[in-house]
């Protein structure tokens, strides 16, 4: 539930563009969390391995939502905006990884 109310949260504040810009921030603050928690999983014990289990697949799998960002570059490509499609998929991807692999080297 902390997650998905964080994402209304970042959406409320986030207004509507030609992008969905509430979504691609979503996606790559999650991804950037997933990445240093993942990161830090390497000394899980059994006490943090249920904490761990929380905060990634509680918490963040309710934050980020691929699901939405599919959704929109299709309604995207529906209204016929294939451009702003084009560039959601690329964002989205390339921000998500590189704040992926921002959080796993803030570990390091």
């Amino acid at each position: 539930a902390l997650g998905s109310v964080a994402r209304a949260l970042v959406s409320a504040v986030i207004p509507a563009g030609r992008l969905p810009w509430a979504t691609i921030a979503v996606n790559s603050a999650g991804s950037l969390l997933i990445g240093w928690l993942m990161g830090r999983s390497l000394t899980v014990n059994d006490t943090t391995l249920r904490a761990h289990s929380f905060w990634v697949a509680g918490v963040c799998g309710g934050f980020t939502t691929f699901s939405s960002f599919s959704w929109q570059t299709v309604d995207l490509m529906q209204k016929g905006n294939w451009g702003a499609a084009v560039a959601n998929v690329f964002l989205s991807v390339a921000l998500c990884l590189a704040a992926t692999w921002c959080g796993w080297r803030l570990t390091r």
